[in-house]
């Protein structure tokens, strides 16, 4: 990799391989937090025996409604060479899980390649799940090519001021936008095989965020004119977690009416193919248990120094759709 760290659009000026941290405060080798078959994937993910998760600690966002905050607030997990990591997605190979799932590789995504070139030339033959957040390079996702089958990413927001509030991203839409592309550009049209399960392909997800229809809205327009046919995972599961209860907007659960407007506009765009959710859905019963399959867990803070820089949220105060903190609360949109 180049001296300074791509694998998101911070572009950290830091040799992380050397032990400087850059931003996202995660040291170069992955730290695994959690490893086990997930039923809650979408359908074609999950099937019938689980989808092979490994998750990873830290995250290069720093979402504030984030479901895994236990694990992505910093990179705890134990830190594994590509040749350990190989061994762990050849485990989930070997408890006939349906897929290895990759959650939240970005950080990693240099070791991680190293890792699935060394568990293909060892003989794993699922389909490979890049689970991320939308927030990387072209560049780095190019390194991946012919390791991934199956890309899951997320579209989080179309409106800036929202991306850099709620998840300190600045530039989210444009760099996720170019990263969905190039991800198209590797896998094409999505495939199935005869149990209907995806074996190639990119699935997009896009979590509803309360009050805030008016940004789903231009994501899934913009879906419907760049990627016509995409299919769409259009989540209605938010739940107020973590520091989400620091943003009067941020609260309360989506409402179904809400949710209902986006799914009419869905139909009216084409966006037909994929998954929608039940507003019974925002439950953290969804949430995965973080303190158990951890091999070898640990606290997996930084090999060294502290990271340059902050890539935290902004202010809390109330935001409304005219992006003026008004102390308040949101207006509740109804897009």
């Amino acid at each position: 990799m180049k001296p300074g760290c791509d694998f998101c659009p911070r572009r950290c000026a830091v040799a992380r391989p050397a032990g400087e941290l850059g931003l996202c405060g995660c040291p170069w080798l992955p730290r695994v937090a959690h490893v086990s078959l997930h039923h809650w994937e979408e359908p074609c993910l999950s099937g019938s025996r689980g989808s092979g998760t490994v998750f990873f600690g830290g995250c290069n966002l720093s979402c504030v409604f984030c479901q895994n905050h236990a694990i992505s607030a910093r990179p705890v997990g134990k830190a594994c060479t590509p040749v350990e990591l190989a061994e762990v997605f050849l485990g989930q190979q070997r408890i006939r899980a349906h897929n290895v799932n990759l959650v939240s590789p970005t950080q990693y995504s240099g070791p991680i390649a190293d890792a699935l070139r060394l568990a293909r030339s060892r003989g794993l033959s699922v389909p490979v799940v890049y689970n991320s957040n939308g927030y990387e390079t072209v560049e780095a996702l190019a390194r991946l090519e012919g390791l991934v089958d199956v890309f899951l990413p997320d579209l989080k927001y179309h409106d800036d001021r929202l991306a850099r509030r709620y998840s300190g991203a600045p530039g989210y839409f444009t760099a996720a936008t170019a990263a969905v592309k190039e991800m198209y550009r590797q896998v094409g049209e999505p495939v199935f095989d005869t149990d209907g399960l995806m074996v190639r392909g990119v699935l997009v997800r896009h979590l509803v965020l309360p009050g805030w229809t008016t940004n789903s809205r231009a994501v899934l327009r913009w879906l419907a004119r760049e990627l016509p046919g995409v299919r769409l995972s259009l989540m209605a599961q938010y739940t107020p977690v973590y520091r989400a209860q620091d943003y009067p907007e941020l609260r309360r659960r989506v409402d179904p009416a809400e949710y209902e407007g986006l799914l009419d506009l869905c139909d009216e765009l084409g966006l037909d193919q994929g998954y929608r959710q039940e507003p019974g859905a925002a439950t953290e019963a969804y949430i995965p248990p973080f303190d158990t399959g951890v091999p070898s867990e640990t606290e997996g803070t930084s090999d060294a120094g502290t990271p340059s820089g902050t890539m935290g949220p902004s202010d809390t105060g109330a935001l409304s759709d005219t992006g003026a903190p008004t102390g308040l609360g949101s207006k509740g949109e109804k897009g």
